[in-house]
């Protein structure tokens, strides 16, 4: 099989879909890897480096997508790349369709196979392409959180962990999965006050016997949520519900409760954030801000960290695609259910319910294809 990987062009995304090692791996596997020129050097990769493990090195995204039969990205396709598709092409990338209706329809009508990383999905329930980058996101969310609490930032002038006499920053939590889980560890690392909120309760206790420090949990609801951001430095947002459009949780009314100041990182910014003024933002221009408090609603976090995360994302993507690549996707998402159920679109036709159920679209069983 023939697989591309073009240059990223979102704003401000800095990692590659592939790095020398996975290439390697494929063309011992037989198949043939079209890298675009200059795409892994935000990621700290040059061109001589995949040259060198036998990737083609093409000048522009056109020869790219027109011969490749996989087009392997890490962040959905924008307009210009969405005309670069072709019909019967597998496209595996996060595609986080449930917010956006223009990007599935142009998927739909591009009649390509779409596989999103952020719905693949083990039997236990974990999402294994999406793990990495929401420990990624979720460590960052508590750091640029306290850099944006910071006064000359715009920030309330609280520091997190607090000093011997002065009370500690409050930092709450939305959400207690791997992002939530990942962004407690650094706030009472760094001696900060910590709520989280979540509607499983054996999670809750899972996050109590596992985590040291100020830590409260509470069961969520509208009431907790109130009260609970109502005293907070810094809120952060980290529910997911995989591949459907995020719930609004944060209620514009519940900002008139915060302190002026305090700060809000939406991490499930992705799946159209769980706080009901979050709009999407970039990390040339991360914040705004709304009644007196920060949000910080940038779609790609991890991208800040672009060499991190491009190693942490590949070390588990790479399975997949070799599998795509050795059997086909027919035989593959028929042989692999975890793969299956990343399958977004299909010949036009859309497979994923969660993302029908959100866009009021069309919803087709996989029996029926």
């Amino acid at each position: 099989m023939i697989i591309g990987v073009p240059k990223e062009i979102k704003e401000n995304e800095y990692r590659v879909a592939m790095v020398p090692a996975g290439v390697r791996a494929l063309g011992e596997n037989g198949h043939r890897v079209l890298i675009e020129r200059s795409s892994g050097e935000d990621s700290g990769i040059s061109d001589e480096e995949y040259l060198r493990v036998g990737a083609e090195v093409k000048e522009s995204p056109q020869a790219v997508f027109s011969e490749a039969e996989m087009i392997v990205k890490v962040k959905e396709p924008l307009p210009a790349e969405c005309d670069l598709l072709n019909e019967g092409q597998i496209l595996f990338t996060f595609l986080h369709l449930a917010p956006s209706l223009e990007l599935t329809k142009a998927l739909l009508k591009q009649k390509l196979i779409g596989i999103a990383y952020e719905t693949v999905q083990l039997a236990d329930g974990t999402l294994p392409l999406l793990i990495p980058m929401s420990e990624i996101a979720g460590r960052l969310s508590v750091q640029v959180g306290a850099y944006y609490l910071q006064k000359e930032n715009g920030g309330s002038g609280v520091l997190l962990g607090g000093v011997p006499g002065v009370g500690t920053g409050n930092v709450v939590i939305i959400g207690g999965g791997t992002v939530g889980l990942n962004a407690a560890k650094v706030a009472l690392g760094m001696g900060a006050t910590v709520t989280i909120l979540d509607t499983n309760m054996d999670r809750l206790r899972y996050l109590t016997d596992i985590l040291v420090g100020r830590l409260v949990t509470i069961a969520s609801n509208k009431s907790h949520i109130e009260d609970a951001i109502a005293d907070a430095d810094l809120v952060i947002g980290a529910i997911l519900v995989p591949g459907a459009k995020a719930e609004k949780l944060v209620t514009r009314d519940m900002l008139a409760m915060m302190r002026k100041g305090s700060v809000i990182v939406d991490v499930a910014v992705d799946q159209g954030g769980c706080c009901e003024t979050t709009r999407p933002t970039t990390h040339a221009e991360p914040v705004f801000t709304v009644d007196g408090v920060i949000h910080y609603c940038v779609s790609n976090m991890p991208a800040a960290v672009s060499r991190t995360s491009t190693l942490a994302l590949t070390n588990v993507t790479l399975p997949y695609i070799l599998k795509l690549a050795n059997s086909g996707y027919k035989e593959a998402l028929r042989d692999d259910d975890s793969l299956r159920k990343g399958l977004s679109v299909i010949n036009g036709k859309l497979v994923c319910k969660a993302v029908a159920e959100s866009l009021g679209l069309e919803y087709t069983t996989l029996k029926n294809l």
